[in-house]
Formats: structure tokens, sequence, C-alpha cells
């Protein structure tokens, strides 16, 4: 009877897993993976049609919000704390930086997706300037 009422989900695998799709919405998890390393983040991205709600389950993160110029946005960090949500605005550019041991929780529209989002590549002084807050704000990385 408890499964008819109760779902368990979980996931301990790299990368990004929705894990319940609900009318609109989707819940998913983000465990760390490559492309969230410092030395590899080479774009921010913005959602056309939805917040983005990121929490900080367990390890460290860095939220990463673009602003201003839309051709060259100004990127302020901001330190995650464990258990805070995290809503990113509809249209606000955003990537995010993790530690090894880090897991996410993202709660999203679950037709969120590469149709209704843009990109936007980082120059060089950008991607410096996330691994000098690597550096600063979770140490182990050592870049």
């Amino acid at each position: 009877m408890t499964e008819q009422w109760l779902d368990i989900k979980t996931y301990k695998e790299i990368g990004y897993k929705p894990l319940i799709d609900f009318n609109c919405w989707r819940v998913a998890y983000l465990n760390y993976i490559d492309e969230l390393d410092p030395e590899y983040i080479n774009r921010l991205e913005k959602h056309l049609e939805t917040d983005e709600v990121f929490v900080l389950l367990k390890g460290e993160g860095v939220l990463f919000i673009g602003a201003g110029n839309e051709t060259h946005p100004e990127i302020s960090p901001h330190k995650m704390e464990p258990c805070k949500l995290y809503n990113v605005k509809k249209g606000a550019w955003h990537n995010i930086i993790l530690s090894k041991d880090a897991t996410i929780l993202l709660v999203e529209n679950k037709d969120t997706g590469e149709g209704n989002s843009s990109y936007y590549e980082l120059t060089d002084s950008q991607r410096k300037f996330i691994k000098a807050i690597a550096n600063k704000e979770m140490p182990g990385w050592d870049l």
C-alpha cells in the first residue's frame, strides 16, 4: 500500500539525474562531474522560461551569477551553504562549481533544456576569475 502513496529515490552516481517529474516540475540530483570542476567551466547558461532552485546537500559549492551587460556579464560568486535555497531567477546567467563529494538538489520546470536556454562563452579573464574564486573558497582545488 505504501508504494501507491510514496516514492523514495536516491542517486549516487556522477552528474545530473532527474528523480521525480510531476506535471510541469522536476526534482533532480546533481553530483560532482568533471564539467563542474573550475578547470572546465567555460560558459554560463540562463533559462528563458523558468527559475531554477539549487540546494547544497553535502560537500562544497560556489554558484556564479552573471549580471549587467548581456554580451559580457559581470560574474559574482556565492559560496553555498548547506540546506539553503538558492533560487536562480528566470533569465539570470549562472553556473556552479562543486567539490568532488558534493550533491545538489535541483528543482526546475521539467522541460528545461537547450531548447529554452541560452549560453554565454566565458572569456579567458572570466575563466581565471572562476579559478581564483575556487582557490579562495574551496582551497582543496589548488588550481
